[in-house]
């Protein structure tokens, strides 16, 4: 058999690998499993690339290749989990930017054969470009390099559909005359621009579906990027890779009770929120003594975590805080809302993490509907998504946005170093609810000093 026929249907073993790894990855209790097939998968098909060229030596391949899981395995060891969001947002950038390249080197050795090659060699530097600059800008917000805040400026709307514009015609003169290699270069500096200012309008709030987009443009280049080297493989995982993105990025907006389109042109968080007229009112500062002692009471409690308790690194303190609590005869919950942190699935993981089982971990559909029956809520780290003000204060950014109903529980805790507002920047009419009290401090410090009055007391 010839060497062809090996090497497809070892990228059909890949493509399997691939597909069951994408699965697996839906699930914290599988996402490992699914990790280690997908790195199995990819690793059969490089090998498999390599070994179907006519290359008589690779070294400056296995160079490339040892550098590149060097920077990989120092970059993912080194990460935190808070980090995580901006080094996910970050591979998308460079997985697309890998791909610009593959595609100028192609070009510029081989040209464009015929027109479907010139139209994917297009796509591909235009995804890849503004996908890898608007992954950069990402990162820069999700790890506050940049502010959080939407970035906007006078005209931006104009300078905007001016670049996009100018890329369509571009890309129509490039495509009939494809020997044009300025046409070419100036078609990818204007897409590395864009993409730019793609990103900065977009509030902090839905930096979570930005990354689920960037993961689908990123796979939606590596597609395009097969069809300019005539990679099946490589077409095959980018679709995957972008339908998956798509489906999530969907699923994300309905959670938001939004658009994509909206999300990505409507500069979310732009709106400037109204002050309330009137006396201002004030939150009521409770104890960690107040706390157990309701606590110790309570015959149901869901916690409801966000991005502040990865940031205080309090997840294995949460989880022994729901045992104790268990142990007393209460029925413990964590509510996770689809956003909730800074990246799709960000609470999952870390809860998983933890080994908080998985049984325990509830959706916001399903929590909702039993908020008016928990004794207690405890808010931990979350700020926007539990936020009552996009219920009914139409002047918010967030307005709309479907929430976990902490409010309508008995009794409310929220676990906050400051009355400091999140990540989109608006303050929380939560802490001045009747049913709420703010236990300041550092949540892992705070729930570890609940869990020693517990234990206090039971011995």
């Amino acid at each position: 058999m010839s060497s062809l026929f090996w090497t497809n249907f070892v990228y059909i073993i890949s493509s399997i690998l691939f597909a069951f790894g994408l699965k697996f990855l839906g699930s914290p209790v599988t996402a490992r499993r699914g990790n280690m097939l997908s790195a199995l998968g990819m690793f059969l098909a490089v090998a498999a690339t390599l070994a179907s060229g006519q290359m008589m030596t690779f070294q400056w391949i296995l160079i490339g290749i040892g550098i590149g899981a060097g920077l990989g395995a120092l970059v993912a060891y080194r990460a935190a989990m808070t980090q995580m969001p901006e080094m996910i947002a970050l591979l998308h950038g460079c997985g697309a930017l890998a791909s610009v390249f593959v595609d100028w080197t192609a070009y510029h050795v081989h040209g464009a054969s015929d027109l479907t090659n010139a139209i994917t060699l297009y796509l591909s530097i235009v995804i890849g470009g503004l996908t890898f600059t608007g992954s950069v800008v990402a990162w820069g917000k999700l790890s506050e390099r940049i502010p959080g805040r939407p970035i906007l400026f006078p005209a931006q709307r104009i300078l905007n559909m001016a670049l996009m514009a100018a890329i369509l015609i571009l890309g129509v003169i490039f495509i009939l005359n494809t020997g044009r290699y300025d046409i070419f270069l100036i078609i990818l500096g204007l897409s590395l621009v864009f993409g730019i200012f793609l990103v900065i309008p977009i509030g902090g709030a839905d930096m979570p579906v930005v990354i689920s987009v960037l993961n689908s443009y990123s796979g939606v280049v590596a597609c395009t990027t097969g069809f300019v080297i005539n990679n099946t493989l490589l077409i095959v995982v980018g679709a995957l890779v972008g339908a998956n993105g798509i489906i999530l990025s969907i699923i994300m907006c309905k959670a938001m009770n939004r658009s994509i389109t909206n999300v990505i042109f409507g500069a979310f968080g732009a709106a400037v929120q109204k002050k309330a007229a009137g006396e201002k009112k004030e939150a009521k500062a409770s104890t960690v003594e107040d706390a157990f002692l309701i606590l110790e009471n309570a015959k149901n409690v869901v916690i409801i975590p966000g991005y502040g308790l990865a940031v205080a690194q309090a997840q294995h303190a949460v989880r022994e805080l729901s045992e104790m609590l268990d142990k007393n005869g209460a029925d413990v919950k964590f509510a996770i809302h689809p956003v909730a942190g800074r990246m799709p699935g960000h609470m999952n993981v870390l809860l998983a993490e933890a080994n908080i089982p998985y049984d325990q971990l509830m959706e916001m559909d399903a929590i909702n509907p039993i908020m008016e029956t928990v004794d207690v809520a405890i808010v931990i780290g979350a700020n926007d998504v539990v936020n009552p003000a996009s219920r009914h204060d139409k002047s918010s950014p967030i307005y709309g946005m479907p929430i976990i109903n902490a409010d309508k529980a008995k009794t409310t805790f929220v676990l906050k170093r400051s009355m400091a507002p999140g990540f989109a920047g608006i303050e929380n009419e939560l802490f001045y609810y009747e049913n709420c009290r703010m236990i300041f401090g550092d949540a892992k410090q705070t729930v570890l000093a609940i869990v020693a009055e517990f234990k206090a007391s039971h011995s």
